[in-house]
């Protein structure tokens, strides 16, 4: 039988939408607690005291690095996935992060590492995501007959929690008014809600659904795919 790839829930957050908009908070789940990059935008910030104050909010180790900017946590991310998830047997996994015909995480990502000429880190890994499972697997019509699929309300329906005391925010977009005006630690926990929320749907859908629903994809860059090189 083949090796049960662990999944890793990533989110990001943005200083925005737009193609100047850069990437403030980049978070993973892996094993053994979070991993959380923080773009400051050359701002100060006490990242022990940070760190210690959010491994108390979610009740879980969080371990958290401080960059001066996004050329520096793009590069970090880059490091960290090289070092930490590439050579293991995991499985990278989001929340609307790149569906066949939508997403957001991947997609801003692809422009921002391009723009800022870094190279693709997620070469060599496994994607899946979890909203067209929950999506078209899970029944998630509310009581006016609307289907609610986006991932807080998701979690609230299926597994059965609202992480309210951990997410300070009732809409996403507060994490742009939160980078802007430097109050990080908001943000970053809003940015830890959604891969614990992630995690937790994604769990869900190994328990119930089949293995081929997962639709696995390759995040490596066709230059780089020696299935592609001409012999």
């Amino acid at each position: 039988m083949g090796t049960r790839l662990t999944h890793v829930p990533f989110d990001i957050e943005t200083s925005g939408f737009e193609t100047t908009a850069c990437v403030t908070v980049v978070g993973f789940a892996v094993p053994l607690g979070s991993r959380v990059f923080l773009n400051t935008g050359g701002r100060s910030v006490d990242q022990a005291n940070l760190e210690t104050s959010l491994t108390e909010r979610i009740e879980t180790n969080v371990q958290l690095s401080v960059h001066e900017s996004e050329y520096a946590l793009l590069t970090a991310v880059a490091e960290f996935v090289a070092e930490t998830i590439a050579p293991r047997d995991y499985l990278l996994v989001a929340y609307n992060g790149e569906r066949f015909n939508g997403g957001f995480d991947l997609p801003f990502l692809r422009t921002r590492y391009s723009l800022q000429d870094l190279a693709w880190p997620f070469d060599r890994l496994p994607y899946a995501d979890i909203l067209p499972l929950i999506q078209n697997r899970f029944n998630t019509v509310s009581e006016d007959g609307t289907e609610r699929n986006d991932l807080v309300t998701a979690y609230e329906v299926l597994i059965g929690g609202e992480l309210g005391d951990v997410d300070p925010f009732t809409d996403s977009s507060e994490a742009v008014t939160a980078f802007e005006a430097g109050t990080f630690e908001p943000l970053v926990a809003h940015n830890l809600a959604d891969i614990l929320r992630t995690k937790a749907l994604a769990k869900l859908a190994e328990e119930y659904c089949g293995k081929s629903e997962f639709k696995l994809k390759s995040l490596t860059p066709s230059a780089r795919d020696p299935s592609l090189t001409s012999s």
